[in-house]
């Protein structure tokens, strides 16, 4: 199961950091992707166990994945941030390293993050 929070209305330019719990598996097993709004968008994928993260261009330079290994608990830091990054963020865990979001098991309920211009 996982639990994002941290979405909330923050200006443009602004930063914010999304958090993604884990609850039945641990993070050292599975990829984690994080994808936005209706259309499944990538946003950035992230192997936690080897600490590589890929991003997509339109977030690129300005989003990445970090985690916590004792809270079991990964994050995506959102920086300079746009009123295109308007969204729901869905974090997901999977088996794969992959761009898709139809590899991925676990799906959290998303967080709504939305940005002022």
């Amino acid at each position: 199961q996982l639990e994002e929070s941290g979405g909330k209305l923050v200006q443009a330019g602004g930063s914010l950091r999304l958090s993604c719990a884990a609850t039945g598996f641990s993070f050292d097993d599975y990829n984690v992707g994080w994808f936005r709004q209706g259309s499944r968008e990538l946003v950035c994928i992230g192997r936690p166990s080897a600490g590589s993260t890929y991003c997509a261009d339109s977030v690129k330079g300005r989003f990445t994945i970090s985690r916590d290994t004792a809270k079991n608990t990964v994050y995506l830091q959102m920086n300079m941030l746009k009123p295109e990054d308007t969204a729901v963020y869905y974090c997901t865990a999977g088996p794969l390293y992959s761009d898709h979001a139809r590899d991925y098991h676990y799906w959290g309920r998303g967080t709504q993050v939305t940005v002022s211009s």
